[in-house]
């Protein structure tokens, strides 16, 4: 499964002035940020499709992320991807294996916590269409080399939350993910954060930092 890693977070890339940005894409990027920040925790239910057509890949899943802070919880495709702000566990299922990793503040990834929180320094943004409750603004990554071209955001105006996101990576391929429920502040015990060996009897650890 491609990297996504909100992680949730899955952050770092140029901080060039924003004001390349048209200003109502600004003004709903702020506030999206802001609203996101203030919640103790997330916890999304999402659908996710992952189309080549060149390659004719259609793959679709549904997942779920949790999110507190830095850490967070996604389980997608047989996966569970797990990390404490420091530390990122990969679980395969299937193979009863886990890679551990350091999280690098410098990876390209695209991440929940990028995705959620980190707009303005990272993108150019600009909205492209407004209708009803939805507002829909396509985002560029201001630093270059990136793995995808660009993002194209969902946002419920009155919730100023993520309904859908779109990446387009230089593969041709699109991932995309339709949020089905998004639950804010429940309580998240900090354990569910971290990958507990005993759970899982015979795991194969492969230790990659």
């Amino acid at each position: 499964m491609k990297k996504i890693i909100i992680s949730i977070a899955l952050l770092v890339f140029s901080t060039l002035a924003f004001s390349q940005n048209d200003k109502k894409a600004t003004t709903i990027l702020n506030d999206l940020s802001a609203k996101t920040k203030s919640y103790k925790s997330i916890r999304i239910d999402f659908a996710y499709i992952m189309e080549n057509k060149k390659e004719n890949i259609n793959d679709k899943f549904t997942g779920t992320l949790l999110s507190k802070g830095d850490k967070y919880k996604l389980t997608v495709a047989g996966q569970d991807v797990i990390c404490d702000g420091k530390t990122m566990w990969t679980y395969m299922k299937d193979a009863n294996e886990v890679n551990i990793n350091d999280v690098d503040a410098n990876d390209d990834s695209f991440t929940p916590t990028k995705l959620l929180t980190n707009y303005t320094k990272e993108y150019k943004a600009k909205l492209i269409e407004e209708k009803g409750n939805n507002q829909v603004l396509e985002l560029y990554p201001l630093a270059k080399g990136k793995s995808f071209t660009k993002v194209k955001l969902t946002v419920d105006k009155a919730l100023k939350q993520v309904k859908e996101f779109v990446i387009f990576d230089r593969g041709g391929s699109t991932f995309k993910y339709t949020v089905n429920k998004f639950i804010t502040d429940q309580a998240i015990d900090d354990k569910t954060f971290l990958f507990n060996k005993a759970n899982h009897p015979g795991v194969e650890v492969i230790d990659m930092r």
